[in-house]
């Protein structure tokens, strides 16, 4: 009699299918993964350049002139300026804010409580907040710094929030200053 042998060297079809389809599991779960991180990473990108434009970008702007106020010696006795937020700028705290005015003849650094007295509000709301369709005017008193500016010559008032770039406000003085007038500055 004959015995009948078996050779088990060959891959069924079946059996083929089975390690296909665990190869295309395999490359799909992977793919996910690596797709996953490769959002995770966008965003966190995309956080760090929004949070680098807040903070190089200028919340505030001045609307109109710089005024300069002269008194009975004919030196400058204010300089007064109004801030508004910028388009799309985020509200700022205005008792964080820094000023400095600077000019030929030297240096003064004001902070909240050396200009609170200057500051004019035209907001809605009760809160130290510069927010969006809010206006505050600044005014510096010769105490303060006001009397640095002098005729003919450029002065600089910086507006440093905590927050954000600084404002730069970079003007010349008029020609020559009479008792008690007013001088618009842009």
């Amino acid at each position: 009699m004959m015995t009948l042998k078996r050779k088990e060297d060959g891959f069924t079809g079946l059996e083929a299918a089975i390690v296909l389809i665990a190869f295309i599991v395999v490359a799909a779960v992977f793919s996910y993964v690596m797709l996953g991180a490769g959002f995770f990473t966008t965003q966190k990108s995309q956080e760090t350049i929004y949070s680098a434009i807040g903070q190089a970008a200028t919340n505030m702007e001045v609307s109109g002139p710089v005024i300069l106020k002269t008194g009975t010696d004919s030196k400058v006795a204010f300089a007064n300026f109004t801030l508004i937020l910028a388009a799309g700028g985020n509200p700022v705290d205005i008792t964080k804010v820094v000023y400095t005015v600077s000019t030929q003849q030297g240096i003064r650094e004001l902070d909240y409580d050396n200009v609170k007295g200057g500051l004019r509000w035209f907001n809605n709301n009760s809160n130290t907040l510069l927010e969006r369709g809010e206006i505050i005017d600044v005014g510096i008193s010769s105490g303060n710094g006001a009397n640095l500016i002098e005729a003919n010559l450029p002065f600089t008032i910086e507006v440093k929030p905590a927050v954000g770039a600084s404002l730069p406000i970079t003007r010349y003085a008029p020609l020559s200053f009479a008792a008690n007038s007013i001088y618009e500055v842009y």
